[in-house]
């Protein structure tokens, strides 16, 4: 493992273990009021201020990042999962099946994919629970999210059906079904894994343009994307410029995740 991918792992790590310690590194609840600290700025009670409801900033970026970081890989578990079925049957079956999946991914891939997901999410329920909007958030971005992984996935299939291994297994009786549980789905993995973290950082951004809009994850459960509406008033972020603190960790974070992903792009297989 080089330097770089040590220092991408590290920033990972040492965010996902600030966010599920968030309980004993602050003292204060994300939905804790302070109402005599409104809009206060960093102290040694308050590390980053509060906002305008006198919540601590701190807190609430901390338990943002848990919200972010678990539930995006989730989604992007999801994802890769329904595209491994759909991109995996469709290269394996072929025929008319592999034409039909072909032509609706490609329709799905012509339609804007965000615009998509926030016409979707707006017509649900906006009054919901905040652990409800986050199982709604991010079981969209699962369900939305398969169309480019599933081509990925076909082409990859329809690559190893003609491998020796494949044609010896069809030779020997084995049943369709299992062959493609057994043998195919499991070759495939290195093309499951890149789209698995190729999806990670894409739904942390989705989740966040859906919060900025007011259709993410509900109050008063914090997001990275509830997190980046405060910027909105510019004047505010000029005068308390640690309000960045959630702009500057969304990026740090995705760029950790990219950096892993060209890193491991140049590892020879």
């Amino acid at each position: 493992m080089n330097l770089q991918r040590r220092i991408a792992w590290t920033v990972l790590l040492a965010a996902v273990a600030a966010s599920l310690a968030a309980g004993w590194l602050t003292h204060h609840s994300y939905a804790e009021q302070s109402r005599d600290f409104i809009s206060a700025p960093p102290s040694s009670q308050f590390w980053l201020g509060t906002d305008e409801l006198g919540r601590d900033r701190f807190a609430r970026l901390l338990y943002g990042t848990r919200v972010s970081l678990l539930l995006a890989p989730a989604a992007a578990v999801l994802s890769t999962l329904i595209a491994a079925l759909i991109g995996g049957a469709a290269g394996y079956l072929g025929g008319r099946w592999e034409r039909a999946v072909t032509s609706g991914i490609d329709l799905f891939l012509s339609l804007p994919w965000l615009f998509l997901l926030l016409a979707v999410r707006a017509l649900l329920p906006l009054d919901t629970s905040p652990l409800t909007s986050v199982a709604i958030t991010f079981a969209l971005l699962g369900c939305l999210g398969w169309a480019a992984p599933a081509r990925i996935i076909r082409a990859g299939t329809r690559t190893l059906i003609n491998s020796d291994y494949l044609v010896q297994a069809a030779a020997s009786g084995i049943p369709r079904w299992r062959m493609f549980w057994r043998h195919l789905l499991p070759n495939l993995r290195p093309i499951l894994l890149a789209q698995f973290w190729i999806s990670v950082p894409l739904f942390i951004l989705s989740e966040a343009n859906l919060g900025l809009l007011g259709l993410g994850v509900s109050e008063p459960l914090p997001s990275w994307g509830a997190l980046l509406r405060e910027l909105e008033n510019y004047s505010a972020v000029f005068q308390n410029p640690w309000m960045l603190a959630p702009v500057v960790l969304l990026v740090v974070v995705v760029s950790c995740l990219q950096l892993l992903l060209r890193t491991e792009e140049r590892v020879p297989c």
